[in-house]
């Protein structure tokens, strides 16, 4: 099997080192430089960039300037002085620039399933009659990965956390697309070829194997490719971890300081298991075990009680908020309480799409619909800021992702809004958060590089990509079905 080796971070476009004496320091404002570099490596021109920072208005007709990996010059195209020059200058009349977003849940092999667990009204790896995690070869596991992470990609994700099986080959095979990826295997002690029939039957080897694995995973990947690659320990749920293996993955996160991943509350079979278990909800076990802190990403968090959400409001906890998901099963997770108890919100895709701007217009309708109206408290900022800063934020990022300013890593993401659903935009923000689709990203940006132009991906063939991961679905669907 192939290591997928991830490709060299330049492009004939974009140099991977910047010129010497052009450093720039994370967090300045986006106003112009004092001294702007005399040459970018490449320069966008025309559009209008949405910083992503709190209470600034959009920069119409703008420049962005990135030299190496990082931004350095964001503001008017007019401001720009006169004897800046780029290797290469594109013009984007009539787009909008936004950060890239940063998709905090999603299983990406897991697309194997598209179109048949939203109609099931449970999650997958409940369900049986369905392809699983532990009936998925290594071979499938590579094509599906790297279909979801293109998918991602092409929609305007620069970053992903992603979680399931064979993350050994599936982390390098996803990067290699250029975009951002962190990967684990799902952490559980828990037979899971019993779960979907109801027995929950726990193992210590089980999970000394999925955990070794995954600090295997770590000590391979974190923070390598120039920090395009990263691990955080994908607890599967409460229920598929004893307690005991719990509290091992707590002292294992603190010992090799990595964030921790989870679904917490997705369902009410996980809440009614875990207080037979272990006489508490779910919630009280990971705070009783040291794993509920703001380290923590808990995905869905549905089925929280009124001291659940004080509870995790209090810890200050992300909450990977997958709206979409959970509402075509008819439920929703508490978001507007969520965040006044004090949680931070972020939005991942799951494993239905790859649509980060459609997340973000169904986590403001579902807000809004628990609160009743439109609310000054959940706007199109809100939402923006949820599907970019605060996931950055989410996976420890804060310092160098999720805006648009110099110093900051160049992660961008260019939407065509020449387009007739884009036409008028009086208020561009609002425009692509009520309107837009992950179809209307023209390019994207990571790490200065050009992933996506054109709508395509430039580092690998998409076609070959696709029937790769068909042709794995329907072998897994074969032998389900058999």
């Amino acid at each position: 099997m192939p290591d997928h080796p991830i490709s060299p971070a330049a492009s004939s476009d974009t140099p991977s080192e910047a010129p010497a004496g052009t450093a720039v320091t994370p967090g300045t404002a986006t106003a112009p430089p004092a001294a702007a570099p005399p040459h970018y490596d490449l320069l966008l021109l025309g559009a209008t960039v949405l910083s992503g920072v709190a209470g600034e208005a959009p920069v119409v007709d703008a420049a962005l300037g990135i030299v190496g990996q990082r931004l350095a010059y964001v503001g008017p195209a007019a401001a720009l002085p006169r004897e800046a020059k780029a290797r290469v200058t594109r013009r984007l009349d009539g787009r909008l620039i936004v950060p890239g977003y940063v998709n905090v849940h999603t299983h990406t092999i897991l697309s194997m399933v598209r179109g048949v667990a939203e109609d099931l009204g449970f999650a997958p790896a409940y369900t049986p009659g369905i392809p699983h995690g532990h009936d998925v070869r290594p071979d499938e596991a590579i094509a599906l990965a790297r279909l979801g992470a293109m998918e991602a990609m092409l929609f305007g994700s620069t970053l992903i956390n992603d979680s399931y099986v064979h993350a050994d080959l599936t982390l390098g095979a996803m990067a290699d697309l250029g975009l951002r990826v962190y990967a684990c295997g799902r952490l559980h002690d828990v037979d899971f070829s019993g779960v979907a029939d109801g027995r929950w039957e726990h193992h210590v080897a089980i999970g000394e194997r999925t955990l070794r694995e995954a600090l295997d995973l770590a000590d391979r990947w974190h923070g390598t490719a120039d920090g395009r690659t990263g691990v955080q320990l994908a607890v599967h749920a409460p229920d598929t971890c004893s307690d005991a293996f719990l509290k091992t993955i707590t002292a294992a996160a603190h010992t090799r300081d990595l964030g921790v991943a989870t679904h917490l509350a997705q369902s009410r079979t996980e809440v009614a298991q875990v207080l037979r278990r272990s006489g508490m909800t779910p919630a009280q076990l990971l705070d009783d075990v040291g794993l509920l802190d703001s380290r923590l990403v808990a995905a869905h968090c549905l089925f929280l009680d009124d001291d659940d959400i004080r509870r995790v409001g209090a810890a200050g906890i992300t909450v990977a908020h997958i709206p979409k998901g959970n509402a075509t099963g008819g439920t929703m997770a508490p978001t507007p309480r969520l965040r006044a108890a004090g949680a931070r919100i972020a939005l991942g895709t799951d494993n239905m799409h790859g649509d980060m701007t459609e997340v973000m217009r169904w986590a403001l309708a579902i807000a809004r619909i628990q609160l009743g109206g439109v609310d000054a408290a959940w706007q199109p900022a809100d939402a923006l800021a949820m599907a970019t800063g605060h996931g950055a934020a989410a996976m420890g990022r804060e310092h160098d992702l999720g805006r648009l300013a110099p110093g900051w890593l160049a992660d961008l993401v260019v939407f065509d809004f020449r387009r007739a659903h884009l036409t008028p935009h009086p208020n561009p923000l609002g425009t692509l958060v009520h309107t837009g689709m992950g179809r209307d990203v023209e390019m994207v940006v990571v790490d200065g590089g050009i992933v996506v132009d054109d709508g395509l991906p430039t580092r690998c063939d998409a076609r070959q990509v696709i029937e790769a991961g068909h042709h794995a679905a329907r072998q897994l669907w074969k032998r389900a079905q058999a």
